[in-house]
C-alpha cells in the first residue's frame, strides 16, 4: 500500500458525502488510503480491498514472528540442526 498523500488524500467528511463514487475510484486507481476528517480530526480511513487484504497478510504474519520470538525467549524454541532433521525425516524415504 502506497503511502498517504497529505496534499491529496484527506477529505472532509462533507466533501467525502459530495463526491463518494470519484473518491472510491481514486481510492482503487492509485492504491493509496484516503483519511476521512470530521471536525478537523480524522474519523475513518478509505483503501482498496486488494490493497487492505494484503496489508492483513501482512499483519498476520508479523503477528507470527512476534509469537515465535516469544516462544524462543521463553526457551520453547529448537536448534536448526533439529529442525532440519525433523523436515528432512518427513520428506526423505
Amino acid at each position: 500500500m502506497d503511502r498517504i498523500d497529505y496534499g491529496q488524500d484527506i477529505k472532509p467528511l462533507s466533501d467525502f458525502r459530495a463526491n463518494v463514487s470519484s473518491y472510491v475510484q481514486q481510492v482503487t486507481e492509485n492504491k493509496r488510503p484516503m483519511v476521512i476528517t470530521q471536525h478537523g480530526k480524522g474519523v475513518a480511513i478509505l483503501c482498496d480491498v486488494s490493497e487492505f487484504e494484503a496489508m492483513q497478510l501482512r499483519l498476520e504474519l508479523l503477528d507470527e514472528i512476534y509469537k515465535a520470538e516469544a516462544q524462543i525467549d521463553e526457551g520453547r524454541g529448537i536448534s536448526h540442526d533439529d529442525a532440519r532433521k525433523m523436515v528432512l525425516k518427513g520428506i526423505l524415504p
